[in-house]
This record gives structure tokens, sequence and C-alpha cells, in this order.
């Protein structure tokens, strides 16, 4: 594959990844919404965060870095774990960035601003870490 083909192909797979994003971003802020009365707005980020990357991993895996596309290398269960894991780098920068937000900003729209600010920190991080890490194409058959 040509370098120019290659960067065709990373661009339609970051924007694609952004498509899920916002896919993603949707189910996290409803999650926050339903676990946040039981266990707090710290406690139902982690919650809606690990709902969300299972979203997200789910779109993925289907769309952005398809089999037909990346050939995945792992079954699934272990794609999942790997996501999940992979995904850890791209969770405390979004983490953090929520927990800023909810402590400066005190106002009704706080979490879901708190959310969309997270979502940004850490989309580069997580991009780059499932396209390496986790749907990276099949390596060749050793001669």
């Amino acid at each position: 594959m040509t370098t120019q083909a290659k960067d065709g192909k990373s661009y339609r797979q970051f924007i694609s990844f952004c498509i899920v994003g916002a896919a993603g971003f949707l189910v996290d802020v409803g999650l926050l919404y339903v676990f946040s009365p039981w266990v707090g707005w710290y406690g139902g980020r982690v919650l809606s965060f690990i709902g969300a990357a299972t979203a997200t991993w789910v779109m993925n895996r289907s769309f952005t870095f398809s089999p037909d596309t990346a050939g995945h290398r792992y079954s699934a269960w272990q794609q999942y774990w790997r996501y999940m894991v992979a995904m850890l780098g791209g969770a405390v920068a979004n983490y953090v960035a929520y927990a800023t937000v909810l402590m400066l900003v005190h106002a009704s729209w706080a979490p879901v601003a708190g959310v969309a600010a997270g979502s940004v920190c850490g989309m580069a991080i997580n991009f780059l870490s499932a396209r390496k890490l986790v749907f990276g194409t099949k390596r060749p058959p050793s001669t």
C-alpha cells in the first residue's frame, strides 16, 4: 500500500472514530444520568465510561476497524479486553478533565460539559491506542 493510500485510510478511520465517539458520548451522558443518583457524579462517571467504551468497541469493531478493512488478529473476547485496557490512558485524561470541569463549574449542565471536555482530551490517545494495539491488521505469515 502506498503512503498516500495509508494516509487516506488513516484519515477515514479517524473520521469514523470521531463519529463513533459522538455516539459514545451520547451513551456516556445517558448512563451518567442513570447511575449518578445512586453513586454520585464521580462514581457514575466511572460506570458511564465503561458502558460508553463497550459501546464504542462494538461500533469501532464493526465500522471503523472492520475486518474488511483492518483484518482482526484477535478473537472478539481478546479484542474487547485489549480495547478496555488500551482505553485506560485516554480514560485517565478523560476523567481528569471531567473532574476539573465539575470542580470549576457549578451549573446544572456541568456534568455534560465535563463529559464533552473529557472526550476531547482522551480522543487522540484512544484513537492511537485502538489503531495500534487493538485493531491492527493481521500480520502476514512468516516464511
